[in-house]
């Protein structure tokens, strides 16, 4: 009995010192991790990274990761537009199959889904908001973008008539998609200023409007939009996706 104690208790100790390096090991190289794709994509701040499964170490011994999760905050992506971005508020995905390197110099998921959510206040600096003539003796600019509820966004055009700003904004709803790399905002129908139709074409060149996503961490790509509370809250997903190298 004493030499079973003895067992059980070497098994136990063993067990727990196999549990601390497998953490340990897991915090390491989520920190590896982190700096490199701070370093590749060129992040302000280091990201969140955080290895699912467990043990960890036997994932290592086997060249394959379970599950990557990666958070971002404040992620500047391309508009397609030389020199300019938008602010991702915040880019969270989660990476399945992560194959490695020999040297851990590379790492690529084999596939990944996530969201981003970018606020309205970025979102509006895609919108015209200097004075434009929509028809004679009349000029708007979007000022403006709010949630409007059940996935619409509402749209505040400020409008001029005949040298006289109308004392509130005029709102529109307006639909948001994605199409490829681009979010669109479409105005479900058109407003009127002081009584006044312009034509279609002239009033969408204000409401209408879009804005081109195309450099996000890995390549992963846009998939679906929409409105939320405080900003279009996006779903991101791609295939092949590196997280180094």
């Amino acid at each position: 009995m004493r030499a079973l104690r003895i067992l059980l208790v070497v098994v136990v100790v063993l067990g727990g010192l196999f549990v601390l390096a497998d953490r340990l090991a897991v915090n390491f190289a989520e920190g590896e991790v982190a700096d490199k794709l701070k370093a590749n994509e060129g992040l302000a701040t280091t990201p969140d990274v955080s290895i699912k499964g467990f043990p960890f170490l036997t994932q290592v011994v086997g060249g394959s990761l379970d599950d990557v999760e990666v958070g971002m905050k404040d992620y500047e992506a391309a508009t397609g537009t030389s020199g300019q971005s938008i602010r991702i508020d915040d880019l969270q995905a989660d990476m399945k199959g992560v194959e490695f390197s020999g040297d851990y110099s590379s790492a690529t998921a084999s596939s990944a889904t996530g969201t981003a959510s970018i606020t309205y206040a970025e979102l509006l600096k895609t919108a015209k908001s200097e004075p434009t003539q929509v028809m004679q003796g009349v000029t708007a600019n979007v000022v403006g973008l709010s949630d409007g509820g059940n996935g619409k966004i509402k749209v505040a055009v400020e409008a001029t008539v005949l040298g006289t700003k109308l004392p509130q904004p005029v709102y529109v709803l307006s639909t948001v998609t994605v199409e490829g790399d681009t979010v669109r905002v479409h105005a479900d129908s058109l407003p009127s200023f002081g009584g006044v139709q312009a034509a279609e074409s002239e009033v969408r060149s204000i409401t209408d409007f879009q804005q081109k996503i195309d450099d996000l961490p890995g390549g992963i790509q846009l998939d679906k939009v929409q409105a939320g509370t405080n900003g279009v809250d996006i779903s991101v997903k791609g295939s092949n996706v590196r997280l180094a190298g």
